[in-house]
């Protein structure tokens, strides 16, 4: 009897030792993953522009001179500031100048041409009238007073074309400072120079009729800066004027500006067949910072549709399947299902399934993630 109590105190050793030799020892090892604790804050719902938006000014005009000529002077360069009315270019205008001093020149003439020719229809006329009342008299013939009043008649129609040759001659003037006016470019508003393609010396050259002269300055009014965003038409009933918006741009990496909707168009683009779109206007309130932004430069844009504070939420990147995560209980994992509110790309608001503090496996590329997995949680970084 005893024998047999021995011989089974050594069997139970060495099951014993094999037990332990399985869950210790030939185990497979705990998974490390990284983890992030369920906590409280803010969360948005927020929609995201389709497609890159653009920057661009609703006040900007590409201008060039209307006529063709040589540049005799550029008061401002690229990146100037200037008012309305400030010259911009200037050719040069030698011809343009004898023309209108040789219209002037024509004038005086006319004019003193017109002088003389209407003081002789006035003298003619007196004439005429006297040896009209002479006849009367029967002091003189017929014919003398016909001669004289054929010469009354001649020299007033004198005096009349001599009038419209006056005016033929003042409209050759303004026809000449007009033509001398387009020699001067204008700013036709307040802006900055953005682009400049032309030089003094240079040559522009007036293009085929019907077609513009092709454009050498670039002016912007950076007060008008907005951005155009494309939005997709599933989300277009849900946009608003006003609403708040995230913008984020290209040159200014991790930084996000404030803004908000200033106009929805009123149709859909179809562009795209399969990607139809609404485009959106949006202003940002830093207005010294947009008038420094570049039209042309990619922007994207969140609008904000409903924002909670201090409510339960795990990173969206967190959840899979939906809205299902793993927690970590006593180094094992256990797969939940969420009941989730608001979202977006970063925050899923936690209506329940977990609690806060519970940990959430947030390394969901590691391979082999089931329920019931022992896990290691994996130091943050920069830890010691």
């Amino acid at each position: 009897m005893k024998r047999w109590l021995i011989r089974g105190g050594v069997l139970l050793g060495v099951l014993g030792i094999m037990f332990y030799l399985k869950v210790r020892v030939f185990a497979p090892a705990p998974l490390s993953v990284s983890v992030v604790m369920v906590d409280r804050g803010r969360v948005e719902e927020t929609i995201t522009n389709s497609r890159a938006g653009t920057v661009k000014a609703r006040q900007r005009a590409k201008l060039s001179p209307e006529i063709g000529g040589r540049v005799a002077e550029i008061p401002f360069r690229k990146g100037a500031r200037v008012h309305r009315g400030d010259v911009l270019l200037r050719l040069h205008d030698e011809s343009q100048r004898a023309a209108v001093q040789m219209s002037e020149r024509e004038l005086a003439v006319v004019q003193v041409r017109r002088e003389r020719v209407c003081l002789e229809a006035a003298r003619a006329q007196r004439e005429f009238l006297r040896y009209q009342q002479l006849k009367e008299r029967e002091l003189v013939s017929t014919d003398l007073l016909d001669n004289y009043e054929n010469t009354a008649q001649t020299t007033r129609v004198s005096c009349k074309q001599s009038e419209a040759e006056i005016a033929r001659a003042r409209s050759a003037i303004t026809e000449a400072k007009a033509v001398l006016a387009k020699t001067v470019l204008q700013a036709p508003f307040d802006g900055v120079v953005a682009e400049l393609d032309i030089e003094v010396g240079e040559w522009t050259t007036p293009s085929p009729p019907a077609l513009p002269v092709p454009p050498v300055l670039d002016l912007i009014d950076p007060s008008s800066i907005y951005i155009s965003a494309p939005m997709d038409e599933v989300d277009s009933a849900r946009i608003l004027e006003n609403q708040p918006v995230r913008v984020t741009l290209d040159p200014f990496p991790g930084q996000a500006y404030k803004g908000h909707v200033h106009h929805i168009a009123p149709y859909v683009l179809d562009v795209e067949e399969q990607n139809r779109t609404v485009e959106i206007e949006v202003e940002l309130e830093d207005e010294a910072f947009a008038s420094m932004l570049l039209p042309g430069t990619s922007a994207d844009v969140e609008v904000i549709l409903s924002v909670k504070d201090d409510v339960l939420r795990v990173p969206a990147a967190a959840l899979f399947e939906g809205s299902t995560v793993f927690v970590v209980e006593h180094e094992t994992l256990r797969t939940r299902a969420l009941d989730v509110g608001l979202k977006n790309w970063d925050f899923v608001e936690i209506l329940g399934g977990v609690s806060e503090g519970d940990l959430i496996v947030s390394s969901l590329d590691e391979e082999g993630l089931v329920d019931g997995l022992r896990v290691v949680v994996r130091p943050p970084p920069g830890s010691r």
